[in-house]
């Protein structure tokens, strides 16, 4: 029989874990980064160089999907996998961050989130069993419940308000995937955690979600603007409310000494558009901490990106090419510096993994810190 979802802790270091989760479409190595594929497409990148950076398991969005080219359309031509030709598993985030990032277009109701689309300025209704059916229509090999997220400078009674919703919708969303037929049989769903930076509220929601019972569980809420030290605080406690025998993810994080941190704290899978967003401006990160390639400093540089890097774009491209490619916007320089950009945060992750395996974490922690502060 093929294997649905199951995740095995292989070593631990402190509160940080590595390990796998296997599924039909392939293993995912744990402390996983998920690149961002919200349009069925990791933005400047093929496929096969995504996988080649070692990534294990890409992100799509509900939302943006449902717009554009629209999730049955997708199921007539194959599902996700075949139309972008990504053939290992794909995470579909629920549309529930668009709920607060696109909040001035939004209606919300206890049934869902009715939208206007920022494309044309048609409607949409976003509800549970819609979010769950279109994730379904994607062939999604990780669904999201669907939540309702609010900033965390939400006051208390709002903060709480969303997330007793949330966890309503939690309900909702795990008997809509259950219902879903072969297509559950294959998937597996993941709860999400609310409750912005307060131990009490959060306490509350893990224990909704446990009751309900998902294949893991997402600590979300986090990275819309709160700092580090304010996430830090909350990941302190919120991932150990979580159950131990089950992947614990970070949505929307991030920058990579947020996720250096996070690991510490027990978090296993993390998504960002930062990599990619960042090559395509110009900016690609090192152990040196992340430069500007746009600088003139770099206009003669016959250096590597990064000296410590071993991906493709550092072996055969010079800075003061990259700096050329981007001042003069040509479409390469995206492409390399997105490259390297992925191939740096696959890397950094499997040093994490090493790192933890070998019962060293802290000293790399610590070291990498040290070095990409420029301390």
């Amino acid at each position: 029989m093929t294997q649905r979802f199951a995740f095995s802790i292989a070593a631990t270091d402190g509160k940080a874990r590595t390990g796998t989760i296997a599924m039909a479409r392939g293993t995912i190595r744990t402390p996983a980064f998920m690149p961002v594929g919200t349009a069925a497409t990791v933005k400047a990148m093929k496929p096969q160089d995504v996988r080649a950076s070692g990534a294990d398991i890409i992100l799509g969005n509900t939302y943006h999907l449902m717009l554009r080219p629209g999730a049955e359309r997708v199921a007539r031509l194959g599902g996700l996998h075949a139309f972008m030709q990504w053939d290992r598993p794909i995470l579909t985030d629920s549309g529930g961050y668009q709920v607060m990032s696109l909040a001035d277009l939004t209606t919300r109701s206890e049934d869902g989130v009715t939208f206007k689309s920022h494309l044309d300025g048609s409607r949409h209704t976003l509800s549970p069993e819609r979010s769950i059916e279109i994730q379904r229509l994607l062939d999604s090999d990780i669904i999201m419940a669907f939540d309702e997220l609010v900033p965390t400078t939400a006051t208390r009674e709002v903060q709480h308000a969303a997330m007793m919703r949330s966890m309503r919708w939690a309900e909702r969303s795990r008997a809509a995937f259950d219902g879903g037929g072969a297509h559950a049989g294959r998937a597996a769903i993941f709860g999400i955690q609310q409750g912005a930076l307060d131990q009490t509220m959060r306490l509350e929601s893990a224990q909704a979600l446990i009751d309900i019972g998902f294949d893991g569980y997402a600590v979300g809420g986090l990275a819309v603007g709160e700092g580090q030290e304010a996430m830090f605080g909350c990941l302190d406690f919120a991932p150990q409310q979580l159950p131990a025998d089950k992947p614990r993810y970070l949505m929307g994080v991030g920058k990579p000494d947020d996720i250096v941190g996070a690991v510490e704290r027990g978090i296993d899978m993390f998504d960002c558009v930062l990599p990619t967003r960042s090559g395509r401006t110009g900016q690609a990160f090192t152990r040196r901490g992340p430069i500007n390639i746009r600088n003139a400093r770099f206009a003669e540089d016959q250096g590597p990106v990064d000296p410590a890097c071993a991906c493709p774009v550092c072996a055969r491209f010079s800075r003061a090419y990259l700096h050329h490619l981007v001042r003069a916007g040509e479409i390469l320089g995206a492409m390399l510096m997105t490259e390297h950009n992925l191939f740096f945060y696959q890397a950094l992750m499997a040093d994490l993994r090493a790192a933890i395996a070998e019962g060293r974490l802290q000293r790399f922690a610590d070291a990498f810190r040290a070095d990409y502060g420029g301390t």
